[in-house]
Formats: C-alpha cells, structure tokens, sequence
C-alpha cells in the first residue's frame, strides 16, 4: 500500500449499452441490454435504464426479457464499435501515464504517480482525474466513465464503483480502513459466493468484521494462501503494482464448494452458472474463443482439466455450456468434486459463426413498431409468429440481426431494428442525427448491405 493516493481504476460505465445509446438517438434514456439475445444468451451490459428493472450482466438474456418492459433493446454486440472507443480511452490514459494496465475493453487501472506533472495530492489526483473524464466524454462522442483513486489497486477499484456511473471518488491516505470496515466482504478481492458464505456461517458479514479475525483463524478455514490474502486485504494491505500486461490468453470462471457434491444436477446448476459468467467476462472483453476446458478438483484434491476445441470461434453461453456438459459427462464425480471451473482460450477479436438465435428472438423488434413510419408492414412487437427458425447451431451468421450496421443505397446509414419472415426493418439514424424513420424492406433488398460502425 502506498503512502499517496496515486493508482487510479478507470471503468467505462454500462459501456457496450451506452455505444449504442450514443449511435442510435432513438434509445437513449430507453432499457437496452447487449449480449446473446437467443434462448440460451447471456446479458453482456444492461443499461443504467434497464437495470432499474433487474436486467445485469451475466444474467440469462431470457431473465432480462422477462424482468424488462416492452420498448427494451435487445441486441447482439458490435465488437468493432466498442474497441474503436476503447482504443480512443486507452490512448488517452497512456498520454496521462506510461504505466496503463489495460484489464479489460472497458476497464484499466493507471499508475499516476509515473506521470509529470500531477500533484499527488487527493486535491491534485482530483483534478487531473476530472479532466480526464471531461476529455474521454468530449473525444467519445459523450461515453462517460467512473474512477476510483486510492494507495492500491483494491482500492481504487473500490472506489471507481461507489459512485457509478460518471462517478470520482478519491480516498486518501490514512483513510482506507475508514472506508473499508462497513463494506460486505464481497468487496474485498478473492471473496465469491463460497467464501462469503463460509464467512457468514463464523458470523463474518463485513469488512469490519473480518478484520477482527485472527490470521491463524483465516489459515485454518481457508488455507495458507487464502487466509493470508484475506487477512491481508482486509486490512487494505494491498502491494500489487499497475504493470502493463499481455494481451488476455484465456477467460474462465470457478467455483469451490463447501461440501464435495457428486449429485449431478448440482453439478449441471453449476455449470450452467459457470458458463454464464465466463461467457459475460468473455463478452466484456469483446473476445470470442475457440477451446472450451473444465477444470474439476476431486475430493482427495487430484485436480485436472479436458478441452475441446470449436471449428470456429464463439462467444455464446450454450454453445460454451454444452462443450462443457460433455466434458463432465467423462470425469468420474462418484467420490464427489470440491472444485468445478469453466474456462474458454484461443482467443480472437471475431467470430466465424454468430449466437444462436431462437425463433422468437430472430422475430422480435427490438422496440414497438410505429405504423406510420413504416414502409412495408411489420410483425408487431407481442405478435411473434412462429415459424421455423435457424438450426440450433448456424454455419454462420443470420443475414441480419438486430442492432447491427447498415447502409441503403436510397436511405444512407442505419441499423437493424429487427428481423424475420423474410424482412428486415431498419431504423435510419446515426450519432449525429434525431431519432429516424423506420423502413422494413425484403431480406434480400439488394439497394441494402452491411456496414461498419458510424462516426460520431
């Protein structure tokens, strides 16, 4: 831990949601959610308007549609429009500091006492944070973004949640433990649901509390390393250095029980949350993979891993969910398993093949059809008709699917607002325009065709 407030975290807030708030005029202040938007999908962002409802990353897009009002967006990601942003944003944050660690598409973490000309001060960090926020919104098109600012990355994490979103929050020295002691135990690093119901079952609920915990204690019930960090942690002792870090080479997520389990539908329960979350981070790094691994500890703690890998990249959560059901399906869970983990590697910017689209999914508009400003008749939104949809597992992408780029040869620039029969609707607007008209033309219109990202 240092003795400045001087190592900033920098988290873009709601950001594959507020992209395409700020491209498409018409959703602004609207519930949008971003991710896999077929039966088996995964919520990537949710808007700060779609959150009120419950909608959040990770949760299963189903969930999302049930919890969110008729209107709320549901569409498929634009990798290239959020790294075009991100890539502006991280340019900014190395001219800010040569010590940028980049942990995600939307998040990074910057040692600003590697910079001239910043008083580390909490009113000079201050200052220069505020500025940096004003210049990411002016340079992105108006994207805003949280900081945190403290004397360790634990911290400054923290921090950069607490006043979300457009948020600044610096905590300085001397003060961490002030901060820290109401918190629940899930803020502090390496705390998951296992851990905090270990905590809760010896009566630990926050920070406060599990400072009050003797180290030899935590060792006991956790392990050497673990109770060590947590010891440590909580105490806000926190060493770790921004450093600039390779490109991310695999995502994963894991869970440790309690109790070994061999039932298998615990087992399948968890899975199917490990898929998820693994397939949110995947998503949140706008990454797709190739290789699919689970890792199993049993219960004499022999520990290993089986892989497989796709002909082509994905970034869905059932695809990675059923690669993974098979893998398991081999592993001998009689004695019971104290670990079960799901990761994804082989990772690359693109997919050669899409999500899986169900049949109401590839139908549904996005947001109620206005009758007067369509050309061609659309399928109204709550009057899905069912039809037989793509196979479950598509040889590549829909034509067309909802939120993605378009341009017209009469109509200009646009995008998708949803999709089937036959047809496709388009809603003709940009980041510089009014919300647009909407024109639904066949499928095969040859005046239309895909686009790239718009300028802002």
């Amino acid at each position: 831990m240092r003795s400045t407030a001087s190592i900033m975290h920098l988290d873009l807030d709601a950001f594959f949601a507020a992209v395409e708030q700020r491209d498409k005029p018409s959703l602004r202040g609207k519930p949008v959610c971003v991710g896999g938007i077929g039966a088996r999908g995964v919520v990537a962002t949710a808007s700060y308007e779609a959150r009120k409802f419950g909608a959040r990353s990770a949760m299963p897009t189903a969930e999302a549609r049930r919890r969110c009002p008729p209107g709320t967006a549901f569409l498929y990601p634009r990798g290239d429009a959020y790294r075009a942003s991100s890539r502006i944003v991280m340019g900014l944050l190395h001219e800010a500091s040569p010590l940028v660690e980049q942990v995600s598409v939307d998040e990074a973490y910057v040692d600003l006492a590697a910079s001239d000309g910043i008083e580390l001060t909490p009113e000079g960090v201050r200052a220069a944070a505020r500025e940096l926020l004003t210049e990411i919104a002016r340079a992105t098109g108006g994207l805003t973004a949280s900081a945190g600012i403290g004397s360790s990355k634990m911290l400054a994490k923290i921090c950069s949640d607490l006043e979300k979103p457009a948020g600044l929050v610096v905590v300085p020295p001397g003060r961490e433990l002030e901060l820290l002691a109401p918190m629940s135990v899930r803020v502090i690093s390496g705390v998951g649901p296992a851990t905090e119901a270990r905590l809760r079952s010896f009566g630990v609920e926050t920070v406060a509390d599990l400072q009050r915990m003797e180290l030899p204690d935590l060792v006991s019930i956790f392990g050497s390393a673990h109770g060590e960090s947590l010891h440590r942690l909580a105490r806000a002792q926190d060493d770790r250095p921004v450093v600039v870090e390779r490109e991310a080479k695999s995502v994963s997520a894991e869970e440790t029980f309690e109790q070994d389990v061999v039932d298998h539908a615990v087992l399948d329960a968890e899975l199917v949350s490990l898929a998820r979350r693994t397939a949110a981070r995947l998503g949140k790094s706008a990454m797709f993979a190739r290789t699919v691994t689970i890792k199993v500890r049993q219960h004499d703690f022999a520990t290993s891993t089986r892989s497989e890998t796709l002909l082509h990249p994905t970034g869905d959560a059932g695809a990675i969910l059923d690669v993974a059901r098979r893998l398991l399906a081999g592993v001998d869970v009689s004695g019971g398993l104290r670990l079960l983990g799901v990761g994804v590697s082989g990772l690359s910017t693109h997919a050669q093949e899409q999500l899986r689209f169900d049949e109401d999914a590839e139908q549904e508009l996005p947001i109620p059809v206005d009758a007067a400003e369509v050309d061609v008749p659309a399928t109204p939104a709550g009057d899905v008709r069912r039809t037989p949809g793509p196979a479950a597992y598509s040889t590549g992408p829909p034509q067309w699917w909802p939120g993605q780029d378009v341009e017209h040869e009469v109509h200009g620039a646009g995008w998708v607002w949803g999709s089937g029969l036959g047809r496709v609707t388009v809603r003709f607007e940009g980041p510089t325009t009014v919300p647009g008209p909407v024109r639904t033309f066949r499928a095969r219109d040859a005046q239309l065709s895909k686009a790239g990202p718009p300028r802002w």
